[in-house]
Order: structure tokens, then sequence, then C-alpha cells
């Protein structure tokens, strides 16, 4: 049976759940509902009861910290995909293609992934992806250039953008 654990890391986004199996990072996502609502259903997804394990992860808080100090423009993070199916997979390896600091639309990531007509595909894998911030899907905005949606809170994608344009200036005036 494969070991599942769980912290939970604080940032300026809210708490992250954090949850890796020895495989890797299988969900790390800001979160909103009661910790126990979260876990219940990660148990259900998994079919294992994630223990608490301030290691879980290794040093994704690190990395975490870095990222959101304007600091890291990439995560280096063994993740365990088992939560991801068919073109949700595609989708989210085409994401990892988008630039730090830029956007692309969901039209755009559906090409890089193989489907010219599958934008509306590309928005259901960004929106149930178990792995935010370090998977950029803040980075696929609308045809119009519009933010759209981040799991019903607009202001964390803002806020995500934001963060790597203002990091991408100050580098790119160094």
């Amino acid at each position: 049976m494969t070991h599942t654990a769980f912290r939970v890391h604080p940032s300026p986004v809210g708490d992250i759940l954090i949850v890796a199996t020895d495989e890797g990072i299988v969900t790390l996502h800001p979160f909103r509902e009661p910790l126990g609502v979260e876990l219940e259903r990660l148990t259900h997804l998994l079919h294992a009861v994630p223990e608490h394990d301030e290691t879980a992860g290794g040093d994704v808080d690190v990395q975490l910290d870095e990222y959101f100090a304007g600091e890291r423009r990439t995560f280096d993070l063994q993740l365990d995909w088992r939560l991801v199916r068919g073109f949700n997979r595609a989708a989210l390896d085409a994401v990892l293609g988008i630039p730090y600091g830029e956007t692309a639309g969901y039209g755009e990531v559906a090409i890089a992934a193989g489907s010219p007509g599958a934008a509306r595909a590309v928005g259901t894998a960004c929106a149930t992806t178990p792995f935010s911030i370090v998977v950029p899907v803040h980075r696929v905005v609308r045809a119009d250039g519009s933010l759209g949606e981040y799991g019903g809170h607009p202001e964390v994608k803002r806020f995500l953008v934001d963060l790597e344009a203002s990091a991408a200036a100050r580098a790119a005036g160094e």
C-alpha cells in the first residue's frame, strides 16, 4: 500500500494543502473548506487516509515561499499524476509550457495539447487540476485576455498573474 501524507503550508493566497505519496506530490492547492472535508474527499479519491507529516512533499514549502517572494520561476518537484486522466494530462502538460509571467488562451493551450477544438476541455482540466500554482493554470486566460475564474476565486488568479508580471518586470530591469 502506498504511503500517503499531508501537511498545510500558509501562503499569501491562503493555506495550501500538500498531499504526497511515495511517488510524489499527488495534490497541492489552496483550500477554503475545513481541512477535514478536504482530507475526506482525498481519502475517497486515493483510497488511503493521508496522515499528517510536516515533511510531506519534501522542500515544496521552500519552493512555494521562493515563488511567492518572486524568486522562483519554475518548480522542481516530483508530481504523482494518478488523479489526472486522459486529455486533462495533455492539457496540463501544455500549461507547463506557458512561460513565467506570460499567459495563454484556452484555445492556444488546446492547440499545444494536440486538440485544437478542445478549449472548453482545457477549461475543465484547469478547473479540476490537483496541482494549483506548481502547474500554472492561473496563466490560462480567456480568448479576450480577461482572466476568468480560478476555482471560484478570481482574486487569487489575479494575485498570481500580477505577482509573476511584477517579478518578471523587476528581473528585466536588473
